[in-house]
């Protein structure tokens, strides 16, 4: 059976509120919801930006006008060790329980080394391992499992991996193996707590997640050559890993654009077209659902991948991307519901 999972960010519920206002209940409400539009390990819900929220959870990283630059070997802050959000759902674990009538399957995301390391001035290879030796301590910490709930899932957030000409990442160089080390060093830590482990990638041009031993799971987005080629089937099989197959578009610029192109076109350039759409989403004059994909095109998707790598290498599927760019709750909410509606429906085909 394939199994559904998010990747982790939502709207707030209003625009004009600050998280820290209501922050307790926006995260036990929204994992709630999360869990009844039928995902079923569902991430925390995330609001927060998912870079700052590590690395401010770091001793010798000094945020500057031109960004972040490492002072000495970054640590943990020792008040610091845990994710709030996680705290959260384990502080409130029963009531979550109860609500969604079962044991609550949290899946935690952290932001990759490579990703983070992005945001750091004249970066060199070896703060892969720095900060990664980081986040597997995060990791660890976070890590439980009680009678109500348990972390039973990591995914390793690179989205910038693959997105940019690095030269640390050239062919035979130094970087490349220290970036394999550094993604090993964090999942180590959560196979030796006997969780699931995946890494989200927006760009999978570049390989070297398949050397990652302790990878299990890998998944990019809905467009993405990699979910379609001979080269990913053969790579499954000799490394033995998985695929979650990412089945519906979370970019909603992307969903206005293939609606607005479905119309007659115009002489009105098309940023200008979705630029309008957004303004009407904004005053009430445009209800943001109708540009939700359908349940049927979802179920397409994930159907021609489990043909492509067969039903034993797609275990999981999902939404492609976090949700906070979703116009409001309700809208990224509905995503998730459709999302899982076909996920349902496809393995009631497979069995």
């Amino acid at each position: 059976m394939i199994v559904s999972y998010d990747v982790g960010s939502l709207p707030l519920e209003k625009p004009s509120e600050t998280l820290s206002e209501h922050f307790r209940e926006r995260i036990i409400q929204g994992f709630i919801d999360k869990v009844k539009a039928g995902i079923e390990i569902s991430n925390y819900p995330q609001y927060r930006d998912m870079n700052e929220m590590f690395l401010e959870m770091m001793d010798g990283v000094v945020k500057t006008r031109d960004g972040y630059r490492l002072e000495k070997k970054p640590t943990l802050k020792p008040y610091s060790k845990r994710i709030a959000e996680i705290e959260v759902l384990r502080l409130n674990s029963k009531k979550v329980s109860e609500k969604i009538g079962g044991k609550a399957k949290i899946k935690m995301c952290v932001t990759g080394p490579y990703t983070l390391s992005s945001l750091f001035t004249y970066p060199d290879s070896d703060i892969f391992l720095f900060l990664a030796e980081v986040m597997a301590e995060v990791v660890r910490e976070n890590v439980f499992r009680e009678k109500n709930a348990e972390v039973c899932f990591l995914s390793l957030d690179e989205p910038v991996f693959g997105m940019v000409d690095d030269p640390r990442l050239d062919f035979s160089s130094e970087g490349r193996d220290i970036l394999v080390k550094a993604w090993e060093t964090i999942f180590y830590q959560a196979k030796s707590r006997g969780l699931t482990t995946s890494i989200h990638l927006h760009n999978t041009t570049l390989n070297l997640f398949w050397h990652v031993s302790p990878l299990d799971v890998v998944e990019s987005h809905v467009d993405d050559p990699f979910y379609s080629s001979n080269q990913t089937k053969k790579a499954l099989e000799e490394t033995d890993k998985f695929v979650k197959a990412s089945i519906s578009i979370t970019n909603f610029d992307t969903l206005i654009r293939k609606k607005v192109m479905d119309n007659p076109p115009t002489k009105v350039p098309i940023e200008q077209k979705i630029g309008e759409v957004w303004k009407k989403i904004k005053n009430g004059e445009i209800d943001p659902h109708i540009f939700i994909e359908e349940v049927s095109l979802m179920e397409e998707r994930l159907t021609k991948i489990v043909k492509s790598f067969g039903v034993e290498r797609v275990t999981y599927a999902g939404p492609e991307c976090g949700l906070g760019g979703f116009p409001s709750y309700n809208c990224a909410i509905e995503c998730l519901r459709r999302t899982s509606q076909a996920v349902k429906n496809v393995n009631r085909q497979l069995t």
